[in-house]
């Protein structure tokens, strides 16, 4: 099986970042991860857009006369004798309205919004491939080999997204500049300068098509000032990986 066509490689990278990749199919993509600077970009790319989940739901402790103003209107005394509340009652009131359970009950639903958009087969739902878009897509390794940057453009573009996965330790009086690798081993050209951490918008001179399409790997390196049209770098590089297209 060829695990690297498009829509079947943004399948596999969608169902492993959501953790619904399993048993012996996982341990198979696992291996081509190892293998493959593509498909490990495509797990990547999907654990971004899923990264919301990862937000925490911060407690609210609403004031005591919300809860006060609460129960006089749920429990407030009517021309019929009735049994006042019990106070296990009235706690299990707050309980069920207090913040934290509002809050999970919010992650709940965004998870199961995430999950049938993913998922559409969990319910019979028609299944749906949301293709990656047509994209020049970057993953920038360190010297250790940890991945330090992502850069993408859409296929048509003129410009190029650069985000840090890890702050990078630019040194004082320098500038980290990017630079395109021509596959036939021709000479770098520099594509622009990145900041040390966050993201960041590139304008590019040309769309991504024509200048990306010879290009094997995007690299960064330690400049004194940023670099002009023809200059070469002046230093080794800090950060390397692939280019590859994403369609």
């Amino acid at each position: 099986m060829n695990y690297l066509l498009p829509k079947r490689l943004d399948l596999l990278a969608r169902e492993y970042a959501l953790g619904t990749l399993a048993g012996p199919a996982r341990r198979r993509f696992e291996g081509v991860l190892r293998s493959s600077p593509a498909a490990s970009l495509a797990v990547n790319i999907w654990r971004q857009r899923l990264s919301v989940l990862d937000l925490a739901v911060v407690p609210m402790q609403p004031p005591v006369s919300t809860w006060r103003g609460i129960e006089g209107r749920l429990f407030a005394p009517s021309s019929r004798t009735a049994p006042a509340p019990s106070r296990g009652a009235l706690q299990a009131l707050r309980g069920l309205f207090s913040a934290r359970s509002l809050g999970g009950a919010l992650a709940g639903a965004l998870l199961c919004a995430v999950l049938l958009r993913t998922q559409p087969g969990v319910i019979d739902l028609e299944p749906r491939i949301d293709a990656l878009p047509q994209s020049y897509v970057g993953l920038l390794l360190d010297k250790a080999g940890k991945p330090t940057l992502v850069a993408s453009s859409r296929r048509q573009g003129r410009q190029l997204t650069v985000k840090l996965l890890q702050p990078l330790d630019i040194p004082a009086g320098k500038v980290a500049e990017l630079w395109a690798l021509p596959k036939d081993g021709g000479a770098p050209f520099a594509v622009g300068v990145i900041p040390a951490k966050g993201s960041a918008q590139i304008a590019l001179p040309d769309a991504s098509e024509k200048l990306f399409f010879s290009v094997s790997q995007l690299a960064v390196s330690f400049e004194p000032a940023p670099a002009k049209a023809g200059e070469a770098p002046s230093g080794a590089f800090v950060l390397i990986g692939h280019c590859v297209k994403v369609w």
